[in-house]
């Protein structure tokens, strides 16, 4: 197919849609689920099936989530067999899946296909198909950084999900989520969408271009507006931590009240919570990346290895290099 035959999948249209999900072992168990269930829904309030989808993995066997629970697929991966869109869900273990073999698959997938897109680590494996030169495209905001790094060619946002052209990417469950509900909104109308969203009691509250929030805080209902201030104001100076009486200030209340907000809230001081969430964010960076520890303390606030290595060791009851076995 060519780009001037080549015709959007996020446009008004009832045509059933050929959706393949290639599921990776490794991936999150709810981003599956958020990926497919919206269309299945979809497909049962139409009353027709205006999403065919089928899932199938690298090798054919079933692909285990993180969780331990595996995602039947009806077979092998094969990037001849025609399609209309295809969903990479991925996790954990990209790099190792990333084979010549694979990459050339997918890029011949990708060029008979109306669209294709990663979700969650899903996106590595589309830029290292060379998918995402000179398009925009988001990951996980744990990832957000070393993807920009590896993918200078890619203008990396920090927004929920992206759509350039044919290709699309997510940043995880929630926002995989949002866009299969901006994909039956944009083909089957409002209606159906809304629909679809109260079939899961799904309140779609954040735009696409929304950034990424490093703490997930809900609906609020019932918290402190001035709590999920001060903690946005947290996570946005993670590298850099402002003092405790900057971010009263900045939040509209004293030193005193902020941290009587916090202890109600949450029943710890404001400057215990920003350490632990700077030391979460740490944590999931020595586990989930080679950064180094030296990086991985400046990325996160600690003025040198040595004083993050006291501060995780005091966290988590071991050193964060025992973490990586050494």
């Amino acid at each position: 197919m060519t780009k001037s035959e080549r015709r959007g999948v996020f446009q008004a249209e009832r045509t059933p849609l050929d959706v393949t999900f290639l599921v990776f072992s490794g991936a999150s168990i709810m981003c599956v689920a958020s990926a497919i269930d919206p269309l299945r829904a979809a497909n049962r309030i139409a009353g027709e099936e205006l999403f065919r989808y089928r899932l199938v993995s690298v090798s054919g066997e079933p692909a285990i989530t993180t969780c331990g629970l595996p995602v039947a697929v009806s077979g092998r991966f094969d990037p001849a067999a025609g399609t209309d869109m295809i969903v990479v869900v991925a996790g954990f273990g990209t790099q190792g899946y990333a084979t010549a073999a694979f990459l050339q698959g997918l890029r011949r997938a990708a060029r008979s296909a109306r669209a294709c897109g990663g979700v969650e680590a899903g996106t590595w494996l589309v830029a290292r198909a060379g998918l995402l030169e000179g398009r925009a495209a988001t990951t996980h905001w744990e990832d957000m950084e070393d993807f920009a790094a590896t993918f200078p060619g890619t203008d990396v946002r920090p927004d929920r999900y992206v759509i350039d052209g044919p290709v699309f990417t997510t940043g995880g469950a929630s926002p995989t989520f949002d866009l299969m509900l901006h994909l039956v909104r944009s083909r089957l109308g409002m209606a159906v969408a809304l629909d679809v969203a109260s079939v899961f009691i799904y309140d779609q509250s954040r735009a696409a271009t929304d950034a990424q929030p490093l703490v997930s805080l809900g609906r609020l209902d019932g918290y402190d507006p001035r709590l999920a201030q001060a903690i946005r104001l947290m996570e946005a100076h993670v590298d850099r931590p402002l003092g405790i009486d900057a971010i009263a200030k900045r939040t509209g209340v004293t030193t005193r009240t902020l941290e009587g907000i916090f202890r109600r809230s949450i029943g710890e001081t404001p400057g215990a919570y920003y350490l632990r969430l700077r030391l979460t964010a740490a944590r999931k960076l020595v586990v989930d990346t080679r950064v180094s520890m030296t990086d991985i303390a400046a990325r996160t606030g600690f003025s040198s290895a040595a004083a993050f290595s006291r501060a995780f060791s005091r966290s988590f009851g071991n050193p964060p290099t025992a973490l990586r076995g050494g």
